[in-house]
């Protein structure tokens, strides 16, 4: 992909996020030919945007999502600070594109992850852990479910990244979170379970990948920056009104009311 229709295809990315709303027709020029045009296009929709950003989500962290979206590794994008909330929240349908949620560990790093030539180990990436917190992704695409391009282009959304809802503080993640399962209900019927293991069999383990894929590419992972370590209950649209509540075990809890 040369770099003018990569900035093109990031403008009109940028003018859909700040807008609120989703691309009907993608030129085929435009679509992105490699995973690497791809994280190109949504570095510069980044920078176009200006927000101040959260951090990053990964997603394609089950074998199952990765099957369902045509994936051989996890994909991650930028999320931003504005599309941070806080549990119970009420969201409004009509502000939101094609809403898909999806039940994930947020992770907060107490350090940065410099550029360096040798590669990153879990124990420094447990050491660099300040927060781990239970929450659902609101995942939202510019480009509509039912008209979605080639999948590159998905992933210059920032791999269709939305708002984020932090639920309770969960303070003994060093006792492990393999083992914690999740349950969301809605309108208090049961809709997806997981565990924790079903994420790369440790959802802090998608942290490290991570890690290491910006570090292949010579960037950086700040101190402060949130990381959504993808979802353990797939993708589950919301359809209309309802209350979505999603319980870690019993050591945690989020919930959402949409209107």
């Amino acid at each position: 992909m040369n770099m003018q229709n990569a900035e093109a295809l990031a403008e009109l990315l940028a003018a859909a996020r700040q807008d609120n709303h989703q691309i009907q027709h993608l030129p085929e020029q435009l679509v992105p030919d490699t995973t690497e045009s791809s994280y190109v296009v949504n570095e510069l929709v980044a920078k176009k945007l200006g927000w101040e950003q959260c951090g990053w989500k990964i997603a394609g962290t089950t074998e199952f999502v990765r099957k369902r979206l045509n994936l051989d590794s996890p994909i991650y994008g930028r999320t931003f600070t504005r599309h941070k909330h806080l549990s119970p929240v009420t969201m409004k349908l009509d502000e939101l594109l094609d809403p898909l949620l999806e039940c994930e560990f947020f992770v907060t790093l107490s350090k940065d992850f410099p550029v360096r030539e040798e590669p990153w180990t879990m124990d420094e990436i447990l050491d660099s852990i300040a927060t781990v917190h239970a929450g659902i992704e609101v995942a939202e695409c510019r480009f509509p479910t039912s008209a979605l391009p080639s999948f590159t282009a998905v992933l210059a959304d920032g791999s269709a990244s939305g708002q984020y809802v932090f639920g309770d503080l969960i303070s003994d993640w060093k006792d492990g979170l393999s083992n914690v399962s999740v349950r969301l209900t809605v309108d208090g019927v049961e809709r997806r379970t997981g565990t924790g293991s079903d994420v790369m069999g440790d959802p802090i383990a998608p942290l490290l990948w991570l890690v290491e894929e910006r570090r292949k590419v010579g960037e950086s992972l700040k101190a402060g920056a949130v990381i959504s370590t993808g979802s353990m209950t797939g993708m589950l649209p919301v359809k209309g009104p309802c209350n979505a509540k999603v319980q870690f075990g019993d050591i945690a809890e989020v919930q959402i009311d949409f209107i």
